[in-house]
């Protein structure tokens, strides 16, 4: 079924597009409400085949391709003037197809469980995504329990590592990290693991502007140049929420990540496929 297809993909993180037959007229190979699912290597379920179901196919995979976030309906006649880029089907009726993208969730990772990483993954976890939230200290950790039962929208992944560099080096591609730990020297060993795990959306750490002169520095020692060590990001959060209390920090660095999100999932202009 479509819809334990859709857990699976969502659980393994692969994007994928649904394509549902909305309506029908005249002879077509399927009723109103057939689907089927596309990724970018499989076709799960049958909308009836043929050229009809390769066009959808097609066009999917543009929109995966492209990292599309719109629905889009797609109208397919089944006569001798329709193209036919996948062979020919003249059962003389009309389909409407609605192509729904359902991208994987985004990754957030939060290094540091202490406040104010506390109070952003009680923020973050009212939201569809995948969190990691890593912690040298197990007790630390423990605090996230009545977070994690109370079953949120997002999927919640603890990670109890002395060395959250390894943890770093096994983000998917896109995902947006916060370095924010209690240690200034594990912060600055997270800062340089993720400059060398390339493909990250976003890094972010807390502390100052005086703080990242500091870190700017000793990066560049490491061997860092300065254009990469510039995809760090601090101060951290939304300038115009004021406030130093953990509560109000963790509002403003959800903001941001979640605008952040929003401009990601912004509609991109494309082409439509001509049916």
């Amino acid at each position: 079924m479509w819809i334990e297809d859709l857990a699976r993909l969502r659980a393994q993180r692969i994007p994928a597009v649904l394509a549902t037959v909305v309506s029908v007229r005249g002879h077509t190979p399927r009723e109103a409400g057939a689907k089927f699912v596309v990724t970018d290597r499989e076709l799960l379920g049958t909308i009836g085949g043929g050229n009809m179901e390769m066009l959808v196919a097609a066009r999917a995979r543009q929109m995966l391709a492209s990292s599309a976030r719109s629905p889009e309906q797609l109208v397919l006649r089944l006569n001798d003037k329709a193209a036919a880029d996948f062979g020919r089907q003249c059962c003389g009726g009309e389909a409407v197809v609605l192509l729904e993208p359902v991208p994987a969730r985004p990754v957030i990772a939060v290094f540091g469980i202490g406040h104010v990483g506390l109070e952003l993954a009680h923020i973050l976890a009212r939201h569809d995504v995948e969190l990691v939230l890593c912690d040298a200290r197990a007790e630390q950790l423990a605090q996230l329990d009545a977070l994690a039962a109370s079953a949120p929208p997002a999927v919640i992944r603890r990670q109890h590592a002395v060395l959250g560099e390894q943890v770093m080096a096994e983000l998917p591609d896109g995902s947006l990290v916060l370095i924010m730990t209690h240690d200034h020297a594990e912060d600055f060993h997270l800062c340089d693991a993720a400059l060398r795990r390339p493909g990250l959306g976003y890094v972010g750490l807390i502390g100052s502007a005086a703080k990242y002169a500091r870190f700017t520095m000793k990066l560049a020692d490491s061997g860092h140049e300065r254009q990469d060590i510039a995809r760090i990001t601090c101060p951290i959060g939304l300038p115009g929420i004021p406030g130093k209390q953990p509560a109000a920090i963790a509002v403003s660095v959800a903001a941001d990540l979640l605008a952040r999100l929003a401009l990601d999932a912004a509609p991109r202009s494309q082409d439509v496929l001509p049916i």
